[in-house]
């Protein structure tokens, strides 16, 4: 899936009616180009695949473009969220069914050990572990935690932004937080000096 705005009946929708909490008019396409990038992070930050990572991602925008085109559906959701939370709510419903789903699939198929391939040049190497470092550590972390580290270092939320997403207290946030910035920085030494063993060899 690519980042180029919808057209057709999608674009026509929004052109007067914002997100909840946004005091601008904004289209439907605005929507999509402002937060594609986000949603598709956040998604796969909280636990979505490769590949059923479009498929959620075109599954936020749905229920964006469906509750944009509803003013009853509007009005219902929080007035005084922003429109960065608003959008991040919905992909973290969506994030969650689909984790559900893969569980269950999980449960039902058998693991399957992909056949070996050539040596892959130095550069992806070390983009593929550190893509496996993050991917590991944020799947051992405890939701809440994963959760308040994705918003706070990824998606760049304010303290006071995430304890309004989570319905959590700043204080209970900020020890989340605490907790996972703690738990990075112990995963990033023992990954550095792995690393550091194997170079050795």
């Amino acid at each position: 899936m690519t980042k180029a705005a919808p057209g057709g009946q999608w674009a026509a929708v929004g052109t007067s009616a914002g997100a909840p909490g946004s005091s601008e008019p904004t289209t439907f396409a605005a929507i999509w180009t402002r937060y594609f990038d986000m949603v598709r992070r956040t998604l796969a930050c909280l636990g979505v695949p490769a590949t059923t990572l479009d498929d959620a991602v075109q599954e936020v925008f749905l229920v964006v473009h469906r509750r944009l085109a509803t003013t009853a559906g509007a009005v219902a959701e929080d007035a005084a969220a922003s429109q960065k939370q608003w959008i991040y709510g919905i992909a973290r419903r969506v994030a969650w069914r689909h984790h559900r789903t893969l569980t269950r699939e999980r449960r039902r198929l058998e693991l399957v050990e992909p056949p070996s391939s050539a040596r892959l040049p130095d550069s992806l190497v070390e983009r593929s572990e550190a893509i496996a470092f993050m991917t590991d550590f944020l799947e051992a972390l405890d939701p809440d935690q994963r959760e308040v580290f994705v918003l706070a270092e990824i998606e760049s939320f304010t303290a006071r932004e995430i304890a309004e997403v989570m319905a959590s207290s700043p204080n209970t946030v900020a020890s989340r937080l605490r907790l996972a910035r703690a738990k990075f920085e112990a995963a990033l030494q023992r990954h550095r000096a792995k690393l550091s063993r194997e170079e050795r060899r």
